[in-house]
């Protein structure tokens, strides 16, 4: 069957994914989600983005690390002020 699993290859392809550029996609999605959430009014969600964003956020190296970091602080900024009305 096509819609099979091979569990051999999907571990080959786990092993060669590199963390750093899985941590720095999952961030840049996070603050994606959180930024569209706020747009929405959902703060909720948006709260919950925001605390999974800045789990993640120290444990990016490189050059992105301040973009994230500056991500992280607009979006707190926002949630604050769409929290207080």
């Amino acid at each position: 069957m096509a819609d099979e699993v091979d569990p051999a290859a999907l571990a080959e392809e786990l092993a060669a994914f590199d963390v750093d550029q899985f941590l720095v996609a999952a961030a840049s999605t996070l603050a994606s989600l959180a930024f569209a959430k706020l747009e929405a009014g959902d703060l909720a969600q948006a709260r919950k983005a925001i605390d999974a964003l800045a789990t993640l956020v120290p444990q990016v190296e490189g050059t992105l690390r301040g973009e994230l970091d500056r991500a992280l602080t607009n979006l707190q900024v926002a949630y604050a002020g769409a929290a207080s009305g």
